[in-house]
């Protein structure tokens, strides 16, 4: 059985990503995906905050004692540490796994960045680049808490950052997107006309809780379940085809199942992450297992021969992913009440 498939200009495989997660900051865990089946993987993001937390510690650092001794920046400067946190690595220690990563494994190794501003982005983007990674998956990330600022003031900050890192970089840049857009196909379509050669649909957002006992927020990350499908399903399917850029699937994967709708919908990968947490790398193994024997049993000799088959673009009736299905299911609904 052919597996094979091709994502931001790189060839696979098999269809099976292990996206951004805790776990992939260790090279061990990333040999033991690779060992599982995964055809690529996604480290895990290198975040803004972080990085605006080094450069400011190096600028105190670099102040003491400037009166004192001209050369004592030179000379006596310590090296930064400041804790890495659960999740995302210090830029030197991220560029390591990098480089580390590339050299043990023969898949495709996918660096991560999560912000929201240009910035000083740029050079760390060649520098990753450098590093040796494969692709850079730019995962944007905001909860807009300024409720002066538009809408597409905040779509033109993505795709301006969008544009200048495309301009810095040599290698594909994959934007994993949100859902919460006006228009999702709009911004998609003007992320790929940015630069973007993938889109990752979507991206999960941390949620807050509230917690009654101690009175605090929480945000304990909550796992997706299969049913968590719906809202990427649909728009895998509503821009494959359409949009001129690999796509993605993110969120929901517990099987074969999952993967196969995904792939009938049009798209190019699925993306891991909670069945890896859940069950660990041999996740992949078994959803491998069951995709290969799914598509035996039906006479499918590649992912060709299902993928994007139910999407919008070629779907003699594509009324289920718009309003006509909503209307149809509020009509079944009525017609089992009146009936009971």
């Amino acid at each position: 059985m052919d597996l094979t498939t091709s994502w931001l200009g790189l060839t696979l495989g098999n269809p099976l990503v292990a996206s951004a997660s805790p776990a992939n900051g260790q090279l061990d865990h990333l040999m033991r995906l690779e060992d599982a089946g995964a055809a690529a993987v996604v480290l895990p993001s290198l975040f803004e905050e972080q990085i605006d937390a080094v450069g400011s510690r190096r600028e105190a650092i670099l102040s003491m004692g400037v009166d004192h001794s001209a050369e004592a920046p030179q000379h006596y400067l310590p090296p930064v540490h400041i804790a890495s946190g659960p999740y995302g690595l210090l830029p030197e220690r991220y560029l390591d796994l990098v480089r580390r990563a590339r050299d043990r494994l023969s898949i495709p190794v996918i660096a991560s960045m999560n912000g929201t501003t240009p910035g000083g982005w740029l050079d760390h983007g060649r520098q990753l680049q450098q590093a040796g990674a494969h692709a850079l998956e730019l995962n944007l990330f905001a909860v807009p808490t300024d409720l002066s600022e538009s809408g597409s003031a905040i779509e033109m900050r993505y795709v301006r950052t969008v544009q200048e890192l495309h301009g810095a970089l040599t290698i594909p840049l994959s934007v994993k997107m949100g859902p919460y857009f006006t228009n999702v196909g709009n911004m998609a379509s003007r992320f790929v006309e940015a630069g973007a050669a993938g889109l990752v649909i979507f991206n999960r957002f941390v949620q807050p809780d509230i917690d009654l006992y101690r009175l605090t927020l929480s945000s304990e990350p909550v796992l997706s379940q299969p049913v968590d499908i719906r809202l990427p399903l649909q728009w895998i399917g509503l821009l494959a085809g359409r949009v001129q850029a690999s796509l993605a699937a993110s969120t929901g994967v517990e099987n074969a199942e999952q993967a196969i709708k995904y792939l009938y919908a049009g798209a190019d990968v699925v993306m891991v992450t909670s069945a890896v947490l859940r069950d660990g790398p041999g996740c992949f193994s078994t959803i491998l297992r069951g995709l290969d024997e799914w598509l035996e049993t039906r006479g499918v000799a590649s992912l060709d021969g299902i993928r994007g088959a139910m999407s919008f673009a070629r779907l003699k009736d594509p009324r289920a992913y718009t309003r006509g299905q909503y209307l149809a299911q509020l009509q079944a609904w009525s017609g089992r009440h009146l009936d009971a």
